[in-house]
């Protein structure tokens, strides 16, 4: 029997070889595939580029504006027309890949076959922890009556937002840490069942900081977990995420952001007294911390029991112990809800 790939909108992976790092990036978002399939103005495959080779573009100090051409991979594996179910799964578990693009005589792509066309949505029994505490003072008026993870996007609670994203990768276990005002995040959301998900809660009497709240927890995880600040929205994929940070093989992962800055002067090089060069206006690039990590259970043995400490702190404890830390270079839409306007700007998107 022959087998047709789904369509699962495969069409909208594919991207013309003079695209740029931006322009495979949101791709690579909006498909959800995983993968770009890059072709010709003839339609012909010339390579894909995966989430990772984005990530590790960007870890090389590539930026947004790099054409893809830098880390284009040619000559990729693919199946002929027609081929058969059995053998193509055969050939993904081979080869260990997640995807394969399907093509004929001349090269075109016919379709795109993925491992979830044939392993289905995968459901994870690892937990996520959302950090929910904070009192959220930048934000006032808005947080003097509501809990600032609880303020509105789009007419639900930025909680679940996250929540609903996190389904998606298949989590479906949760754990709230809350503090300020954190009855209504109970009220609303109780035990998660109206969301077919389990919630459990981590009751601060006095601010933890985005680690220290996991001391708390007397349920002994024994697997990795995610953590993210409650208030930060995101397209994040939460299970590629935990899938590096296994990958790695990490104590513990920090998503990060590039941001560029542009000095608003042209700046003045010197050495002492002496003029040495000039830059126009130059752009500075740094990586941020995006406040979502991936943590191994044993890293919660740097915490002191309900004692205050913030993530940088935590992962600078591993490190002294000469446990590995890694980052995660996300390219995804971010937005750290901390001030008004980016509630604003939020909503209105």
């Amino acid at each position: 029997m022959q087998y047709t790939a789904p369509e699962r909108n495969w069409r909208s992976a594919l991207i013309l070889a003079s695209a740029t790092f931006k322009d495979a990036a949101e791709n690579l978002t909006k498909s959800s595939l995983k993968i770009c399939l890059i072709i010709d103005e003839d339609g012909r495959l010339i390579g894909t580029i995966s989430d990772g080779d984005i990530r590790r573009g960007l870890l090389r100090g590539l930026t947004l504006a790099s054409s893809i051409q830098e880390i284009v991979k040619k000559n990729p594996l693919v199946v002929p027309a027609g081929i058969a179910k059995d053998l193509i799964r055969k050939i993904m578990a081979a080869n260990q890949i997640q995807q394969i693009p399907e093509v004929d005589e001349e090269n075109r792509v016919l379709a795109l076959h993925t491992w979830v066309d044939f392993a289905g949505l995968k459901f994870l029994n690892n937990w996520m922890v959302i950090m929910a505490g904070g009192k959220g003072e930048r934000l006032r008026p808005h947080t003097e009556t509501c809990p600032k993870p609880m303020l509105q996007v789009d007419g639900k609670p930025m909680l679940e937002h996250i929540i609903e994203r996190a389904k998606l990768d298949g989590f479906s276990n949760f754990i709230f840490a809350v503090h300020y005002l954190g009855h209504m995040v109970e009220d609303y959301f109780g035990d998660g069942c109206r969301l077919n998900v389990k919630i459990e809660y981590l009751k601060e009497k006095e601010p933890l900081g985005t680690a220290g709240a996991l001391s708390l927890h007397n349920q002994k995880l024994n697997a990795p977990f995610i953590v993210t600040n409650g208030d930060v929205i995101t397209d994040i994929r939460y299970g590629e995420l935990l899938d590096f940070h296994i990958r790695h093989n990490a104590t513990a992962t920090m998503a990060v952001r590039l941001h560029e800055w542009q000095h608003p002067f042209g700046v003045v090089q010197m050495n002492g007294l002496e003029i040495t060069g000039f830059e126009e206006k130059p752009i500075n690039r740094t990586h941020i911390n995006a406040g979502v990590y991936a943590l191994n259970p044993s890293a919660l043995s740097m915490l002191k029991n309900n004692s205050h400490c913030d993530m940088p702190t935590l992962f600078e404890r591993l490190k002294a112990q000469s446990q590995r830390i890694v980052a995660y270079p996300m390219h995804e839409p971010w937005l750290d809800v901390g001030r008004p306007e980016d509630l604003l700007s939020i909503s209105k998107q």
